[in-house]
Formats: structure tokens, sequence, C-alpha cells
């Protein structure tokens, strides 16, 4: 399976609003690089904020998952440009990017050096061939301190690996529950 490169990445992968890798200074970059695309964190957020429950203490369970474990931030609307994830704790957000995969395509998403040196982790599943939409990511600070993550600056790079052979059952053929997800979308179990 080979690395697709950034000529590779401009002609085969729809990204919009796709980025060209430019100095920016002052901003975490993003926009596409040698082997991959750095992508951008939006301005949505929704930061976990265990509540005390009547009754004991509150589970995280994906088959019954509760909203009200978050808390949503909309940076574009407060007129910030961050915002601050309590100590080991997460927030799940939004790309700035909408993505499209080919059928012959399989993307990694690996966090940016930039926020894994400040001990945060971005983690994403592997987005699937003819998988659309915008990414939801989930980034977790492993610290004992606050930490800054700021909206519509790079977050997490995207490695984008392309098959031999076209896969026999595609993320859409098999009608996936995350398909063509329009923003921050929370675990669902069919």
């Amino acid at each position: 399976m080979p690395v697709l490169c950034d000529t590779q990445i401009r002609e085969l992968i729809p990204i919009e609003p796709f980025a060209e890798a430019v100095k920016r200074p002052g901003k975490v970059s993003f926009g596409v690089s040698s082997y991959g695309y750095d992508i951008r964190v939006g301005s949505r957020f929704k930061i976990f904020t265990p509540t005390p429950r009547t009754g004991g203490i509150t589970i995280v369970d994906p088959k019954a998952f509760s909203e009200d474990l978050f808390v949503e931030i909309d940076t574009a609307e407060r007129g910030v440009d961050h915002i601050i994830i309590p100590p080991n704790s997460f927030a799940l957000c939004e790309t700035v990017e909408t993505l499209s995969i080919p059928r012959d395509v399989l993307v990694v998403c690996l966090g940016k050096s930039t926020y894994a040196r400040c001990g945060l982790i971005v983690n994403v599943t592997p987005l699937e061939p003819e998988w659309r939409g915008k990414v939801t990511l989930e980034i977790s600070n492993t610290t004992p301190l606050p930490a800054k993550v700021y909206a519509n600056e790079g977050i997490a790079q995207l490695v984008f690996l392309k098959a031999d052979r076209v896969c026999a059952v595609s993320y859409a053929d098999k009608a996936g529950k995350y398909q063509d997800q329009r923003g921050l979308t929370l675990p669902k179990v069919d």
C-alpha cells in the first residue's frame, strides 16, 4: 500500500477547503505536506465535564451515551481563538475540512508533534474507503494541567494509503453510521 505524496493528494483527494502548506507565523501549521495533509480543528468543541448524578458515579457508556457529559463551546460565537481542556480530560471537535475518501484509499490520522509535545493526544479511527464528511476528533489532555487548543489551526496529519486493489465493500456500501456527518458527532451504536 503506497502512501500518497503531495501531488497525488492534490489530484486524488477531495478536501474542502484545501490549503497549501505555507508559513503562517504564530499559527500551528496546516495544509498539504510531503506525504500527508495537516487538518485544522474547527471552532466547535464539546469538552468532557463529568457531573455528579443522583445515586452514584457517572459511567461513560458508548451504548447509552449522554450528551450532558459535555459542555459545548463555539469559539467563533464567543470571539475567542482557543479552548481549554481540563487536566486528564478530553474534548471532541470537528475539522474545518470536509473530505471524500476514494474507494481505493484508507486514511490514518496522527496527532501533530506540536500538541503531542504538550501532552495532547489526537485520536481518530481510520477513515474508510468512500467515507465522506467532517472528521470528529478526540483530543485528550494527558497532563495534570489545563491545556489550550487553538481553533482553525493545525491539529493532526492525515496519511493516505492507496490500495493495490479496490475493496469489495466500502463504508458507503455498508451505509456506515457516521457517513456524511456534517460536524461534531457523538458515539452511536446501531
